[in-house]
């Protein structure tokens, strides 16, 4: 019989507690279409493709596991369209999500070098559960109604947000899902579960061009949602011969990261990091490794190669 933890349930599933409901990305920067609509390079005649795969608290039971998967393209000057996907798992397969979007960005020329991208997600939240087997600490699930029946449910769901970018920097402000959802409805007396609330993120980044083979990028993202404390990660990453990136993270009260990519030919780009716990939820497993995969296909070879991207 299947045995959850249940912090890791109510971590990803329930509001009886303040927790944050979205995923966790460390490499933020270079999954931005995933958490703002308006993301926009504004490099024509290149389809930008980019994956994610995280395995969040690795030794623990039924730790989360996200993937994320992200295309797009500019169609004319001032228009930007893409698509993006999200997998997150809980509880191996306790409680399961998965997030298709379609994408708008309409990208507005400010000057020759800073432009301002507004952008629209509008799909689904497709989400399942699994309660076979499931064994609450007490050994007896016929006090809680809310694990009494699987959920099988479909959510449409719409997102805005703004990008200001230009080649040297960027600063973002997104709400991936704007329509608060009850995954569990009141019944028999006990208060509804599984409200999922609106989610704001604030990002933003910089190139310091140190000299013609070193650059620094820092980079944040702030995220916050009512009832939960607000989370902050910022990270430093050093770009050395436009090819080897290496840096460090740290998210405010929950861990610290190592982050290394490199770029294995002109279209293509490769990533790692490892968060190490500094909560105390570090004594029940040994870290979250990330990776992710970037490719950029540039159909007619016209496209230009702007300063380092941080998505």
């Amino acid at each position: 019989m299947k045995k959850i933890l249940l912090l890791l349930v109510f971590l990803g599933f329930s509001n009886i507690i303040s927790a944050q409901q979205d995923p966790q990305y460390t490499h933020y920067m270079y999954n931005m279409s995933v958490v703002n609509p308006a993301y926009a390079t504004a490099t024509p005649n290149v389809l930008n493709l980019g994956g994610l795969y995280r395995s969040q608290w690795v030794g623990s039971v039924g730790g989360p596991k996200t993937m994320t998967f992200f295309a797009h393209k500019p169609v004319s000057s001032n228009v930007e369209l893409g698509v993006s996907f999200i997998s997150d798992d809980i509880g191996d397969g306790a409680k399961k999500e998965n997030n298709l979007f379609a994408d708008f960005a309409y990208v507005l020329e400010l000057n020759e070098r800073h432009r301002l991208s507004l952008g629209l997600k509008a799909g689904a939240s497709i989400l399942n559960t699994n309660f076979n087997g499931f064994q609450l600490e007490s050994g007896d699930n016929s006090t809680d109604k809310a694990f009494e029946k699987n959920i099988n449910s479909v959510f449409p769901n719409v997102g805005v947000g703004v990008f200001y970018f230009t080649d040297n920097y960027y600063l973002g402000l997104s709400a991936p899902n704007l329509l608060s959802s009850k995954h569990i409805e009141e019944r028999d007396g006990i208060s509804s579960l599984g409200s999922e609330n609106i989610h704001v993120f604030f990002t933003g980044g910089y190139v310091f061009n140190i000299n013609g083979n070193l650059k620094f990028k820092p980079s944040f993202m702030a995220k916050a949602v009512k009832g939960a404390p607000g989370v902050l990660d910022v990270s430093s990453n050093f770009l050395i011969n436009d090819r080897f990136e290496l840096g460090a993270s740290y998210r405010f009260g929950d861990a610290v990261s190592g982050l290394f990519n490199i770029k294995i030919t002109p279209e293509l780009r490769v990533g790692y990091s490892y968060d190490y716990t500094l909560s105390n939820l570090g004594e029940f497993n040994s870290g979250t490794h990330e990776v992710f995969l970037l490719f950029d296909l540039d159909f007619f070879n016209k496209g230009y190669d702007k300063s380092p991207r941080f998505f």
